[in-house]
């Protein structure tokens, strides 16, 4: 059979397709998509990959260099707020939205009847992050703000959402999410902006400063304030869509907000035409340049009610559900590259007479991030199938109420399933971004060490991965702050009851030899994991806080191993199409089984002498198969488990 891809026929990870070298978003989306959905979707995600892995990656470490730069102010002293992007990153833009990078997830594609998942999105943008993070953020939260007007917006910024969600680079709007206070940080019911209602303009008028805004000029900002006499803390909030310019100015459209084309055609603002704003300063970051993040004071600046008043919060929450996959997208698709760079690197670089692939402890290591690569995906898109079915759920029931108001019959609601899935979606998303984040530092960290010295210096990619990284576990809530949502969910969504279900059910499908010994081993982790949930349900909050990140890690480790192992069986009996849809491959193969057994190898084996005196050389044997995808015959399998102590 093929040894798989040999990875010394490149030079460095660029100038390739991600698309076609990427196993488990393949698998993922197969699993996921319709058969319909797959089939029109795999020209165009590969289509993107070509692109990605050409264009937008030389056009990324260029940006890095030379990133976008603020002018406050014009030769006269006047407020402008215009931020110069260099040519490669107005390219970038314009062959990732064009592509559809967004659109497509909420309006139905040509060729299509209906739009794609918001899987998809999540999709192009894990392939977007194998080239830069730091895009990924403005194209991350121009599809959050979509969702948020989508789901809330009662038809008065139909303009907004029609310009976030085009097709058309120069129609198009980007999105923003001004949250971050200086006294609040994290604990956003702090928040002091204020919101006024001027009845003579017709708009609210947003007084405060905004401190950590990504994107900081986007046409489309969502924030938070509190009108006067609101309650205090997160219940008193509303949401408010800012415009870059003033709505009244002569450079907006009448028809709708100041687009990219105007912009591009126009340029900077001129200073009757600044909507009631400053944009301060940009931060000095230590990594992803391509999206410009700043301080904001707002001074009266004109805005948007969203929905309805005091409803932010929810309404924050719902885009915080994207974005957070969005995070975790991101992190899977730097590992994606970091492993990409490091297995190229070392199919190429010679020590002691071979290449250093072929040593022991290289093998093992490029094994062992290969599996963490494969594990934060199938996690991640797992939550992203909960999200998008939940959201299609919605849209249906939002149709169906509507032609329901139109016939005067009975309105419908969300489906059960949908309703069902939430509790654990819920669970699921914080976790996501949780570990992923952490993953994606570990793993550009590692990817930089493959590389020696040269891994550390500018002139090669590995040192933007781990500075791009190291912003994955901040953005959308630091560890800690996630580990708390995870016992809110826990505790307001009795969320381990579709948690430990979902777990059994997968563990039960598990029936080939070759996984047998892992599945034991799962087995007794999910009792101790339901112990964990039924000790902490017990405990003070304290010390559930306490445990809380402990718990987010060993629920990560838990539920991907029993769901490894559920592909794994699938891929094993895919003898048939179904079967072969359902575990994501295209013919019967036991790489997947492979990858599973590691998994629960590294995260929840409790090896003696930590597997010194037991002789296991499985990773090496394994190499060929994970790292370089050759299939394994599912007939030989068996007599590669691990023997029984």
């Amino acid at each position: 059979m093929s040894t798989g891809l040999d990875h010394g026929r490149f030079d460095e990870g660029r100038a390739i397709n991600y698309w076609e070298l990427d196993r488990p978003l393949e698998r993922e989306l197969r699993r996921l998509y319709t058969n319909d959905e797959f089939e029109w979707a795999e020209p165009r995600l590969a289509e993107f990959g070509e692109v990605v892995g050409h264009t937008i990656a030389d056009n990324a470490d260029y940006i890095d260099d030379h990133g976008p730069e603020l002018e406050s102010y014009d030769e006269l002293g006047e407020v402008q707020n215009h931020v110069r992007y260099p040519a490669e990153q107005l390219e970038n833009d314009r062959l990732a939205y064009e592509r559809g990078i967004v659109a497509d997830a909420f309006e139905a594609p040509p060729g299509r009847d209906e739009p794609m998942p918001l899987a998809h999105t999540l999709a192009m943008q894990y392939l977007l992050s194998y080239a830069d993070v730091g895009f990924d953020c403005p194209v991350a939260m121009t599809a959050g703000a979509a969702l948020v007007l989508e789901k809330f917006d009662d038809g008065s910024l139909t303009d907004y959402y029609d310009a976030l969600t085009s097709r058309e680079y120069d129609d198009l709007i980007e999105g923003a999410m001004f949250l971050t206070e200086k006294q609040g940080g994290s604990d956003v019911g702090a928040n002091e902006t204020r919101a006024e209602y001027d009845e003579q303009a017709g708009y609210w008028r947003l007084h405060g400063e905004k401190w950590f805004c990504s994107n900081i000029d986007a046409e489309g900002t969502l924030a938070l304030a509190r009108a006067d006499g609101a309650p205090e803390g997160t219940a008193g909030l509303s949401m408010f869509l800012v415009p870059h310019a003033d709505p009244d100015s002569n450079e907006s459209p009448a028809d709708g907000p100041l687009t990219k084309g105007d912009r591009l055609e126009d340029g900077p603002l001129e200073p009757e035409s600044v909507n009631d704003q400053l944009y301060r300063r940009l931060k000095d970051k230590l990594g992803t340049t391509a999206v410009p993040t700043g301080e904001v004071e707002f001074t009266g600046a004109k805005a948007f009610l969203v929905g309805e008043e005091e409803q932010g919060f929810k309404q924050m929450t719902e885009m915080l559900n994207l974005e957070r996959l969005s995070n975790a997208a991101a992190a899977c698709g730097l590992m994606g590259r970091a492993v990409l760079e490091s297995t190229i690197y070392a199919a190429n670089r010679e020590a002691f007479g071979d290449t250093i692939d072929q040593f022991p402890l290289m093998r093992a290591d490029l094994v062992d991030m290969t599996v963490a690569h494969e594990a934060a995906t199938a996690f991640t898109f797992e939550a992203a199938r909960l999200l998008s079915e939940r959201e299609r759920a919605e849209r249906r029931a939002r149709s169906d109420d509507a032609a329901s108001a139109d016939e005067d019959t009975p309105s419908a609601t969300a489906d059960e399933s949908a309703d069902g899935a939430y509790r654990l979606m819920r669970l699921l998303i914080p976790i996501a971004k949780l570990r992923t984040g952490r993953m994606a530092v570990d793993t550009a960290s590692y990817a930089m060490e493959v590389h020696g010295g040269n891994g550390y210096v500018n002139d090669f990619v590995t040192n933007r991965l781990l500075r791009d990284a190291q912003v994955l576990p901040i953005w959308e809530g630091t560890e800690n702050v996630l580990s708390l949502d995870v016992l809110r969910a826990l505790e307001r969504e009795d969320a381990h009851e579709p948690l430990l279900e979902t777990i059994e059910n997968r563990l039960e499908t598990v029936t080939h030899p070759a996984l047998a010994d892992a599945v034991e081993t799962v087995e007794a982790e999910y009792e101790d994991l339901a112990a964990a949930l039924a000790t902490l349900a017990t405990e003070d909050g304290e010390y559930a806080q306490l445990s809380a990140k402990r718990l987010a890690h060993y629920v990560f480790d838990v539920f991907t191993a029993a769901l490894l192992l559920a592909q794994a069986q699938t891929a094993l009996e895919a003898d048939d199409e179904t079967k072969r849809e359902e575990s994501g491959e295209n013919t019967r193969n036991g790489r997947i089984a492979l990858i599973a057994r590691r998994f629960v190898a590294i995260e929840l084996e409790e090896r003696p002498a930590r597997g010194i005196t037991i002789g296991d050389r499985d990773v090496l044997e394994a190499f060929e198969s994970i790292v370089r995808g050759g299939p394994v015959d599912p007939e030989i399998l068996s007599a590669t488990a691990p023997a029984d102590d």
